[in-house]
Order: C-alpha cells, then sequence, then structure tokens
C-alpha cells in the first residue's frame, strides 16, 4: 500500500483564493467565531478586488490612498503621509516616488521649511482619480453585495468608530 501524504488543512488553493472558504472544517468554524480573523480576511479581500482594478493602471492600493489622502488636501509632507496612512516612512518614498514618475503627484518645495518638500496631487492625478471613482464603486459594491442599504450604512458607522482609536 503506498502511502500519500496528507494535503495540509490550508492549501494553497484557500492561500490564493480568499473567497474559498470551507466552513465545514473544524478549523474554519473556530476562526469564523474570531472577529479579528474576519476582518483580516475581509481587507485581503478588499485589498485583492481593488489591487485587480489598479492593475491596468501600474498602481497598487498603496499609491491610491497616497493619491486619495492628497485629493483631500492642499499636499502634505511625507512625515505627515506616514503617519496619516499608517505605512512605514520608507515605504511612503516609494509609494511617492512611483506616482511621481507617472505625473500623478510632485513634490515642492515647503512653505514652512526649505528642506523639506510637500507631496502635492497634480493634474493627472486629479483626473486619474475621477476615472477611478466608479471602478472604486465597482468593487465595494461586489466587496459589500450581501449587505442591504441599511446594513451597509450600520458596517461603514461601526467601521469608522473602530478605525478612529488610536
Amino acid at each position: 500500500m503506498t502511502h500519500r501524504p496528507r494535503e495540509p488543512a490550508i492549501t494553497r488553493q484557500h492561500a490564493t483564493n480568499p473567497n474559498t472558504i470551507d466552513s465545514d472544517e473544524p478549523w474554519m468554524r473556530g476562526l469564523h467565531a474570531d472577529t479579528g480573523y474576519l476582518l483580516y480576511r475581509l481587507g485581503l479581500r478588499s485589498g485583492q478586488l481593488f489591487n485587480t482594478f489598479l492593475q491596468e493602471s501600474g498602481l497598487r492600493l498603496r499609491h491610491y490612498a497616497v493619491l486619495r489622502y492628497l485629493a483631500g488636501s492642499e499636499g502634505a509632507l511625507q512625515r505627515e503621509l506616514s503617519t496619516r496612512l499608517g505605512y512605514d516612512p520608507s515605504a511612503i518614498v516609494g509609494l511617492v516616488d512611483d506616482l511621481e514618475k507617472l505625473g500623478l503627484t510632485e513634490r515642492r518645495p515647503s512653505p514652512d521649511d526649505r528642506r523639506s518638500k510637500t507631496v502635492v496631487l497634480t493634474e493627472n492625478g486629479r483626473v486619474f482619480l475621477r476615472g477611478t471613482d466608479e471602478a472604486g464603486r465597482r468593487v465595494t459594491n461586489d466587496l459589500l453585495g450581501p449587505l442591504d442599504p441599511a446594513e451597509r450604512e450600520t458596517l461603514q458607522a461601526l467601521l469608522l468608530k473602530i478605525a478612529d482609536q488610536p
């Protein structure tokens, strides 16, 4: 009799396809009772959906977050972007470099400190964001498809309440 090694409970299929959930597995029932895990899975799925829609542009969700932040401001120092978005300062440098190469942002001298640069959204960056608005709504609708409008509103309010914690 040939002994085949048993396939691990978490297979490559589970790791690469977050939509595949075998909720009958005992290990999965325990995870579904864990709110932190469910939020983690939701974050992964959301990120994958957004990255898929951004893929054609060569950008990722982290770039998009920088652009969205800049769209609501007159510009920001890189350290402010790091603090506000929760990204490592070294990651911000690379993200801004990428966006600047694409002409979506530019660094300008800071009015408050000649040694610092303020990152601002260019007109091309604004056009890019306007072009992503509908796609972003589609991604959100796909993600929140199982929820009715009142549930979506409640979820949004609850997530904001949690996200506002220090």
